[in-house]
């Protein structure tokens, strides 16, 4: 289960809004027979290849598959008629699938013709490879993931706005590594306007569609050169307003290839955002700022996973902007508790990543 796990993983970046699946075959004899991993664009699921792969061979072996296999008619046939039909006798996957489509119904078709099923090897290892599918089949809109990157007294910039760089290469690496992950990825008007970012993945790294741009900016204040705005016919871009925005700048937006969304919340109804992007089959969104939007994000509970990227470096200074806005905790006791923690070095600087706890106070 651990080698499936790891083949679902190379499907990263190229399978959304499908889950990342593995499969491995072993033979009566304990032989590895075959291998496969799902990507969208293949038309073919993990399964499938691993059984071609098997050949003869997978008449009464083990399936390792890393999720629930789907016995509907979808993009692709089946997976359990191809598994029933190859002769395998059991199947082991450690969660079900959430998809309405499948959930249940691939292990009760498994079952039914004969096949062993046995469920929850490893299901939490495979539930957090798998989770921004989980989330948005859970709840229809995209997983969210905060990262920051700041110094060790917690400043994303110094007192005159200058940010770049706080990390070193290897965290804006790993950062690429982590966009490449992502459907989407999200700042604020400030971010926009003090860092005229391009926010596009330089991973080198092959991914299934382009990483779309998601700028909340009430106003409009984006000026018509900049980066954002320039790419966005090469790059997707987002922009999401007020209804009160002028005419003449929407247009001029709008001609550059920006889709300019104007609502009543002006974009500060971060649920409404959340929701949209999930209507468009978004999965997963990656906000990389600024302290603002992060603040907002987090009073309102809409923060699945958080990266905080520390460099060795102190900053200080009363008027030099935290990582963190808005109101803030008023106890230690109220303050968000992160669990899970992974604590990974990049070169000098430390990665440490955490899911947000529910509060004991």
């Amino acid at each position: 289960m651990d080698r499936a796990l790891a083949l679902a993983a190379e499907g990263a970046g190229q399978v959304s809004p499908g889950p990342l699946v593995g499969c491995v075959i072993v033979s009566p004899s304990g032989e590895i027979v075959g291998e496969g991993f799902y990507l969208y664009e293949k038309l073919k699921h993990a399964e499938t290849y691993a059984l071609e792969q098997a050949g003869d061979r997978a008449r009464g072996a083990t399936a390792y598959v890393s999720l629930e296999p789907h016995a509907h008619h979808g993009r692709t046939p089946p997976c359990t008629d191809a598994l029933v039909n190859a002769g395998v006798s059991r199947v082991i996957a450690p969660i079900e699938d959430p998809n309405p489509k499948v959930s249940g119904k691939g292990f009760a078709h498994l079952r039914a013709t004969g096949v062993a099923v046995s469920v929850g090897l490893l299901a939490r290892e495979a539930r957090q490879l798998n989770e921004k599918y989980l989330h948005f089949m859970a709840t229809g809109r995209p997983f969210v993931h905060l990262k920051l990157a700041a110094s060790l007294d917690g400043k994303i910039a110094t007192r005159t706005g200058q940010s770049q760089w706080i990390t070193g290469p290897e965290s804006r690496a790993r950062v690429h590594q982590l966009r490449r992950e992502y459907d989407a990825i999200l700042v604020g008007a400030g971010t926009a306007s003090v860092d005229d970012p391009l926010l596009t993945d330089r991973s080198g790294q092959s991914r299934r569609a382009g990483l779309i741009r998601v700028l909340l900016d009430e106003d409009l204040k984006i000026p018509a050169n900049a980066k954002l705005v320039a790419t966005a016919a090469e790059f997707p871009l987002i922009i999401f307003a007020g209804q009160k925005a002028a005419a003449a700048k929407l247009d001029l937006l709008r001609s550059s290839g920006v889709e300019v969304i104007c609502d009543e919340a002006n974009g500060r109804d971060l649920l409404a955002v959340l929701i949209e992007l999930g209507v468009r089959s978004i999965q997963s969104v990656l906000v990389e700022g600024g302290a603002t939007i992060a603040g907002k994000l987090l009073e309102a509970d809409l923060v699945n996973k958080v990266s905080f990227f520390l460099a060795p470096i102190i900053i200080g200074g009363c008027e030099a902007p935290s990582a963190i806005g808005g109101a803030g905790a008023e106890r230690l006791v109220d303050a968000l508790r992160l669990q899970n923690i992974e604590i990974v070095r990049r070169g000098e600087d430390i990665e440490v990543t955490g899911y947000p706890a529910k509060s004991e106070g």
